[in-house]
């Protein structure tokens, strides 16, 4: 559910009219609703209140500290990539103990860094790593708490882009290799085993990925035990999907997944550790944004919108399917027409959809693209020196902007004309 609704004849978020919004922060904007983080937390996280777990969301998805604190109050954890994202998530007040730092290319001082702070775990993706780790946490007179992160070689995701657990795919130790490498870690002086750590994809609309992962987790789990090392914590990752609007398969229901998740682990006694982002902010947040031009083609009628694929770039890397509506209601007689909904941006990638029907919109009128609480703002850009688009978070009948729209100037100020060109 999202608390994106028609009201009066246009388009509230929560209660406040998305057109004040517009008024008072200008356009694109990107809105995000209170009512439906919580709600979405809360569904995710009832789905395992039986059983022992921690809901580490996966801060990549959507970072801003007013997003991260609101999860926090909830009781929320944190799965973070990097060291810039570990201090979003502390300052937030996401408690350390409830923070897993997972990615690739850890650096020495993003591990120095968790460790002063006192995270729960190191979700480790390579031997390399492991072994930097190690020296790290012995030179600061620490152990390091640690998951490896193995890739099972299971096919999951809505595009190739955002599988990440076949055997192809730059994350995790090969399958292969896992149990000579918790051998290896038992051995480090720096280092204390706790867990086994899996993520599949993203956006996965079945539980049979899943399904084909827990089992041989499971497997691994009690190989090791019969090893001697002591297993307590199974992560299993994110990459439940949300329903993006184009009537594609629905992905599961979060008791449904919780259900099937609970029953396959049973016997493993674990806690389970998850990393939800998209479920939890996906539907929480859109995009507003204001038509510039409605133009006519030889072939194709346009809406140039003031948002650009600088701002969500989703559409343009995944070619992904975002619902969008006008925000004013159209009248009983509208006049439908098929539009390509295109940037300013000067690249013809720069298009969020092609031959969609909408209601006739003209210059001036504004629109919603649903769906973009995750990875949008997150992965948005300057490009064109476009400012970054401001971020607005609506709690019943208040709003307040949590990121501000940065001048030309403060783009500009970073940046340096050296002596030998003045």
């Amino acid at each position: 559910m999202r608390h994106f609704d028609f009201k009066n004849g246009e388009i509230y978020a929560e209660n406040v009219p998305l057109r004040e919004i517009a008024e008072t922060v200008g356009t694109p904007a990107y809105v995000y609703s209170t009512a439906t983080f919580e709600r979405h937390y809360k569904v995710f996280a009832e789905a395992f209140d039986d059983v022992d777990a921690l809901v580490a969301y996966s801060v990549k998805a959507n970072s801003n500290i007013a997003v991260l604190a609101t999860l926090a109050k909830m009781g929320c954890g944190a799965d973070v990539v990097s060291g810039g994202e570990l201090i979003r998530a502390l300052t937030a007040g996401i408690p350390a103990s409830k923070i897993v730092f997972s990615g690739v290319g850890k650096t020495r001082e993003e591990m120095r860094l968790a460790l002063e702070a006192g995270i729960r775990v190191f979700n480790v993706e390579s031997l390399p790593e492991l072994s930097l780790l190690n020296n790290v946490a012995i030179e600061m007179g620490e152990t390091a708490n640690i998951a490896f992160r193995v890739n099972p070689d299971v096919t999951a995701g809505g595009h190739d882009k955002i599988s990440t657990g076949k055997a192809e795919n730059k994350f995790g130790i090969a399958w292969s290799d896992a149990e000579k490498a918790y051998d290896l870690a038992a051995k480090m002086p720096g280092i204390h085993v706790v867990g086994v750590d899996v993520h599949i994809g993203s956006q996965i609309d079945s539980l049979d990925p899943f399904k084909a992962t827990i089992v041989k987790v499971g497997g691994l789990i009690q190989k090791l035990r019969d090893k001697g090392h002591v297993i307590t914590s199974f992560d299993i990752g994110g990459g439940l999907g949300i329903p993006y609007g184009n009537n594609e398969k629905a992905p599961p229901l979060p008791s449904v997944y919780g259900k099937m998740v609970k029953d396959m682990t049973r016997d493993l006694d674990v806690e389970m550790i998850f990393e939800p982002g998209r479920m939890i902010s996906g539907n929480s947040g859109i995009l507003l944004s204001r038509v510039i031009y409605a133009k006519s083609g030889a072939n194709r009628n346009f809406l140039i919108i003031d948002a650009a694929m600088n701002d969500l770039i989703r559409p343009a890397l995944y070619d992904a399917y975002h619902d969008m509506e006008p925000v004013k209601a159209p009248g009983s007689n509208f006049t439908e027409v098929t539009y390509d909904v295109v940037g300013p941006i000067c690249e013809t990638g720069d298009t969020f959809t092609r031959n969609r029907i909408l209601p006739e919109m003209t210059d001036g009128d504004l629109l919603v693209i649903h769906s973009a609480g995750a990875y949008g703002a997150a992965q948005s850009s300057q490009y064109n020196t476009r400012p970054l688009v401001p971020e607005v978070l609506v709690n019943g009948d208040q709003f307040e902007i949590i990121r501000e729209r940065p001048s030309i100037d403060d783009i500009l100020k970073n940046e340096r004309i050296p002596d030998w060109l003045t």
